[in-house]
């Protein structure tokens, strides 16, 4: 079985590694030693976990109430305004989401770069909650 590093695993679920550190230290996924002491987590172990995490069975922050199931919360890296609509990239992790939404959604969201945010993917529409 596949085993990874506490670098690799915060990278696979979109998170720091200090982040999955912590939950390592908490219990929250077992991890080993291998022979260089390094601090692993055991492939099976870091799936189960993933779903986990993706269900948000542990969420630490109240999630609003939405019907869009496919969330991924990033911080903005870009804002492209025009006079009636907006592009607005979002990085998630791994991912790198880009929304065409109007201009008017996002300045009554107040979104600008280095904000939280959250994309939700519906079908072929990608929606942004303001984190």
């Amino acid at each position: 079985m596949q085993s990874y590093t506490i670098g690799q695993a915060a990278r696979l679920l979109g998170v720091s590694p200090d982040t999955a550190r912590r939950w390592a230290d908490a219990g929250r996924v077992a991890t080993h030693r291998d022979e260089a002491g390094r601090r692993l987590i055991d492939g099976r172990a870091l799936a189960a976990f993933s779903v986990e995490v993706g269900q948000g069975t542990h969420s630490d922050e109240e999630e609003p109430y939405t019907s869009a199931r496919n969330a991924f919360p990033g911080i903005v890296t870009a804002v492209t305004l025009g006079d009636v609509a907006a592009q607005v990239e979002i990085q998630a992790g791994p991912h790198r989401l880009v929304s065409l939404l109007t201009r008017e959604a996002v300045e009554e969201l107040g979104l600008e770069v280095g904000m939280q945010a959250t994309a939700r993917v519906k079908s072929t529409s990608v929606h942004v909650d303001r984190a």
